[in-house]
């Protein structure tokens, strides 16, 4: 499920071939891009203070990040 209401931001990349790739609009990641690194996440997070169903848009951000830094990591063992 998708609780965002806002998708976009500065999401910055380099690929398996350390091309800069850089997105501004979460929906346009395709599924299963593969990168290298992640070198901006900076999604537009509305200003203080926040709703309720904005504290939960904040952290599904924070659940993303936290996966695309799993992601990386596992790119950089193998």
């Amino acid at each position: 499920m998708n609780i965002l209401t806002d998708t976009s931001g500065e999401f910055h990349f380099l690929d398996k071939d350390y091309n800069d790739v850089i997105f501004t609009d979460w929906n346009d990641i395709p599924e299963g891009f593969e990168f290298s690194h992640v070198i901006k996440f900076l999604p537009n997070i509305p200003p203080a203070p926040h709703t309720p169903s904005q504290h939960l848009e904040v952290g599904e951000w924070n659940a993303r990040l936290t996966k695309l830094m799993e992601i990386e990591r596992n790119a950089s063992s193998n």
